[in-house]
């Protein structure tokens, strides 16, 4: 089972060096689907494999200075106290009972379609906003809704492992459409690594973190994604991310029915 955990590691960093999409939207549902790991289990492993991969990038978006640390000031002051909340609600009502996993279940599909709407119509959004500047937000009413936009991420990545990518950096091009694709990734990366830190801790004490399991995943998938980055320069973009909406399309319909 060893090697399977490794060669599944492998394809979803194949995939998120391709794409860019956050491991979570198809290490999560990889893991539920096709090793029949719980969803408790596999939202906690891949909190940990997230809290790891996403460090390496930030240290490199840090050298190369495409990280806004106001906005990961404000979108960690939302959260990390909603993933600390989020940890503790899923303590008192068990996250080993049926009820609380068909929850977490439906919360990845939930998920997953979300990413699969951030990667169809992120373009269209942005040329939305950028053809009305007086809708665009600014001074408190921005921070406002940055600090409320980090609170959802961080309930929903708590709870599902899934949001801190695709739907994170959607959310950022909307809120700050003249940040340049860098800023927006090294962002997205740098936000991440403490809330997906502490949703991990958390998971860690609640018990659902397979060890052998993230190791594994971790063995994979550095070579997969340094693969996949260089693979992508030759695949077009659009079939990529048509492909890959259409994977978990299905992915999220079979987690529901």
């Amino acid at each position: 089972m060893t090697l399977s955990y490794i060669v599944s590691g492998f394809a979803v960093g194949l995939l998120v060096g391709m794409t860019g999409v956050g491991g979570g939207s198809l290490m999560t549902p990889l893991l539920t689907l096709l090793f029949g790991v719980s969803p408790s289990v596999a939202v906690g492993t891949d909190l940990a494999f997230a809290s790891i991969t996403k460090s390496a990038g930030t240290l490199t978006h840090r050298v190369r200075g495409t990280i806004r640390w106001d906005i990961v000031k404000r979108l960690c002051i939302g959260a990390l106290p909603a993933a600390v909340l989020a940890t503790l609600a899923l303590k008192a009502f068990g996250t080993v009972s049926p009820a609380i996993g068909q929850i977490i279940r439906y919360s990845i599909a939930g998920s997953v379609m979300l990413t699969v709407v951030a990667l169809i119509f992120k373009g269209r959004m942005l040329n939305w906003i950028n053809a009305h500047p007086e809708r665009q937000l600014q001074g408190n009413k921005l921070s406002a809704a940055t600090i409320i936009s980090g609170a959802v991420l961080g309930v929903l990545v708590t709870v599902s492992s899934i949001g801190a990518g695709a739907i994170g950096a959607t959310l950022l091009v909307m809120l700050y459409p003249r940040m340049s694709s860098a800023e927006v990734a090294g962002t997205d990366i740098a936000y991440a690594v403490p809330l997906t830190a502490i949703a991990a801790l958390g998971h860690w004490w609640l018990g659902s973190i397979h060890w052998e399991l993230l190791m594994s995943l971790l063995i994979g998938s550095l070579p997969g994604i340094t693969l996949g980055s260089w693979v992508a320069r030759s695949v077009p973009e659009k079939f990529l991310r048509v492909l890959l909406a259409m994977t978990l399309t299905t992915v999220a319909v079979k987690l529901i029915y």
